[in-house]
């Protein structure tokens, strides 16, 4: 099911600040497989070239925000949760978030590991459900024209 070799959850973290992505990445290396970026068009270059379960990001960024970088990755690839983080009680870039860049949840900055790390396993759980539906869709999809194909063969004979 899985796209990763040591069926990790892969999460890329975004944020402009290099201590923040440092210690994320000390923080949930043992359990998660993470991918970090300085900034939104870094970030976009990984999703290109990863397979990504979860993308967390700052709100706050020098050359786009992570409302602007999260509609960025909806038109690459709307699979990933998306969670975002901002360190301001900004209500106009959440609402954004939730409108826009259609996010799973959102935090504060700065996050706490327990409740990140609760939020990155809620958000993977819907994710594989998200997953297992949309492939039985297909396969019911695929079912269906095959009855209809049948339902016609008779039809005609």
């Amino acid at each position: 099911m899985m796209e990763n070799k040591n069926d990790k959850i892969s999460i890329l973290y975004v944020d402009d600040e290099e201590n923040n992505l440092f210690s994320f990445k000390a923080t949930f290396r043992l359990k998660y497989k993470i991918y970090t970026a300085i900034s939104g068009s870094k970030a976009i270059e990984i999703v290109q070239k990863n397979p990504i379960d979860i993308i967390i990001t700052d709100q706050r960024m020098p050359e786009m925000t992570g409302v602007e970088f999260l509609e960025e990755i909806i038109k690459l690839d709307p699979e990933p949760m998306r969670i975002l983080l901002t360190g301001y009680a900004d209500m106009g870039a959440v609402i954004d978030a939730v409108n826009k860049g259609k996010i799973f949840h959102y935090l504060n900055k700065p996050w706490s590991e327990e409740e990140l790390d609760q939020t990155i396993q809620r958000a993977y759980e819907i994710y594989t459900k998200r997953k297992k539906l949309l492939e039985t869709y297909s396969k019911l999809e695929l079912s269906n024209e095959q009855l209809e194909f049948l339902l016609r063969q008779k039809l005609l004979s």
